[in-house]
């Protein structure tokens, strides 16, 4: 549980404060909650070695509906792309399936194709609600970069099947003008439409990402809001699109 704090602070640089503490860990892994974590496959020394991967959630409880919430998944820079965040929240459906829970919700920052990629791609989950500002990145929350969040559903019960990031297909309601955002357009009702994200918003200016953070809130939090899901990432090139679907 204490080498898992390390997994945060290398995957995310977290400071002490903002850290899950070992003693939260240990009592929610006695208390119904699902603490995971990946070890080199290939590693004689087994659990004794340095965990690389987390995944942290518990049960959550809202309106008499009971489900799984994801709120961990960590996995040390050096490793990612090599397939162990799929393995980790594979290993952490099949428990949350064993305590005959169904479904499982998490949040991911909208301006992390990579995430996006994993979540609606490769485990073929939906985006179904838009939370401005979910988190306060900072002392002063007034000047923080806004830490919007979408919130993903993931039905447990369907098959597993990872699937390619389709060519984009449909109405185009956001799309890049340079570095940042064109005009979102907040008034079609097309079955199929696309919001461009940049994929690398990292290497941004601040003032082009913040420009981004605030044209995909309006444009995924507007069509969510109106009854559209995010079912996916589409890709041409370099360029990304998230695809929203009407119905849910």
């Amino acid at each position: 549980m204490r080498a898992l704090e390390d997994v945060q602070v290398r995957a995310w640089g977290y400071a002490d404060r903002e850290v899950l503490p070992a003693t939260m860990l240990r009592i929610g892994a006695h208390t119904g909650a699902v603490v995971l974590a990946a070890y080199p496959a290939d590693d004689e020394a087994g659990a004794a070695a340095s965990p690389f991967g987390l995944a942290y959630g518990f049960p959550a409880l809202k309106g008499g509906q009971l489900w799984h919430h994801s709120h961990l998944l960590a996995v040390s820079p050096e490793w990612r792309g090599g397939g162990a965040a799929v393995a980790l929240k594979l290993a952490q459906r099949e428990r949350a399936l064993a305590q005959g829970l169904t479904r499982m919700t998490w949040t991911f920052d909208p301006l992390v194709t990579r995430n996006a990629r994993l979540n609606l791609g490769k485990l073929g989950a939906r985006a179904v609600s838009y939370h401005p500002g979910w988190y306060a990145l900072g002392e002063d929350r007034r000047a923080a970069f806004p830490a919007d969040r979408l919130m993903i559903e993931w039905d447990l019960t369907r098959p597993h099947m990872e699937r390619p990031a389709p060519p984009p297909d449909g109405e185009v309601v956001l799309e890049a003008q340079g570095e940042g955002p064109g005009r979102p357009r907040l008034d079609l009702a097309g079955p199929r439409l696309l919001a461009e994200v940049p994929t690398r918003a990292d290497t941004l200016p601040e003032a082009a990402r913040l420009a981004w953070r605030h044209a995909l809130r309006d444009v995924l939090g507007g069509y969510l809001g109106g009854g559209y899901a995010v079912t996916d990432l589409a890709r041409q090139g370099e360029r990304a699109y998230y695809v929203l679907t009407r119905g849910r």
